[in-house]
């Protein structure tokens, strides 16, 4: 991805054998993602779904972080008031194969056609864990940890999580963590259905883009027909999308003051005994 000179670009983009593995970076945030990286991971993916020699693709944080969510610093000063305007979705859309959107967190709103497979490190919280649930398949390093941790700061789920979750994990185990934004370990995400692939902590890039070439050994017509097949139908997946952005407004009436108060320093490092 470009970048200005003298800075290094929000995502980075490599491609071997048929896999294209796409990194967040921004480590000094925890790959918080505001509206740039939005803006690059969207473009990231629709090179990915147009590109024929990629077949599968690789979503990762670099420095140990998968994603820690929406930049909350952003958010509270108001820097992302325009991008998160610029989302809005007509009451027509019906469709996001056919009619590509970019979410909040950038690419939440597509429906590929191709595989994407979420490596892990560290944190896959709030936004973050919406991210990794927008993935088809998810590789978790054995320490590493997911939750909806942007229940502490009035700020809604707005990138699917509302839609995935529930289809991942089942309906009550998805309320325990969408009502209490409590930690999710590794383990036990992987015990539940988050985590499909658990890795060595500092593995599970080498482990997803393992397993990411393993798919390209497959026909690939055949797979993805299966692969689309096995999703929810894309005009069920918009009208759900599209109910899940009217809790955007409720961003306004709580979640810029809990996102102030994060930026002024509370709840950092998973503590949240003062919101």
């Amino acid at each position: 991805m470009s970048a200005s000179q003298g800075q290094k670009p929000p995502v980075e983009i490599r491609q071997r054998d048929g896999v294209m593995t796409i990194s967040i970076c921004r480590p000094d945030m925890r790959n918080a993602v505001g509206p740039d990286t939005a803006r690059a991971l969207y473009a990231a993916f629709l090179r990915f779904e147009a590109d024929e020699t990629a077949q599968v693709a690789v979503l990762t944080g670099k420095g140990g972080y998968f994603c820690a969510g929406f930049d909350l610093k952003s958010a509270g000063g108001g820097a992302s008031d325009e991008w998160l305007a610029s989302l809005d979705i007509e009451a027509d859309w019906r469709d996001p194969v056919v009619d590509p959107r970019p979410g909040p967190m950038g690419p939440s709103r597509l429906m590929l056609s191709k595989p994407v497979i979420a490596a892990i490190e560290g944190p896959a919280v709030a936004g973050g864990m919406e991210l990794a649930a927008w993935c088809n398949m998810r590789v978790m390093a054995e320490d590493a940890f997911a939750g909806i941790y942007c229940r502490r700061w009035g700020v809604p789920l707005i990138d699917g999580g509302t839609v995935r979750l529930p289809q991942i994990l089942g309906q009550g185990r998805a309320n325990d963590l969408i009502l209490t934004g409590r930690t999710l370990p590794a383990p036990e995400a992987h015990r539940i259905g988050f985590a499909d692939r658990l890795a060595p902590s500092g593995e599970a890039l080498d482990m997803a883009q393992a397993l990411a070439q393993d798919l390209t050994r497959f026909p690939q017509a055949c797979m993805r027909a299966d692969h689309l097949s096995a999703q929810m139908p894309s005009q069920d997946l918009a009208a759900a999308l599209r109910r899940e952005w009217r809790s955007a407004k409720t961003f306004l009436a709580e979640g810029r003051d809990g996102a102030q108060r994060f930026a002024e320093g509370l709840g950092r490092s998973g503590d949240f005994s003062q919101i």
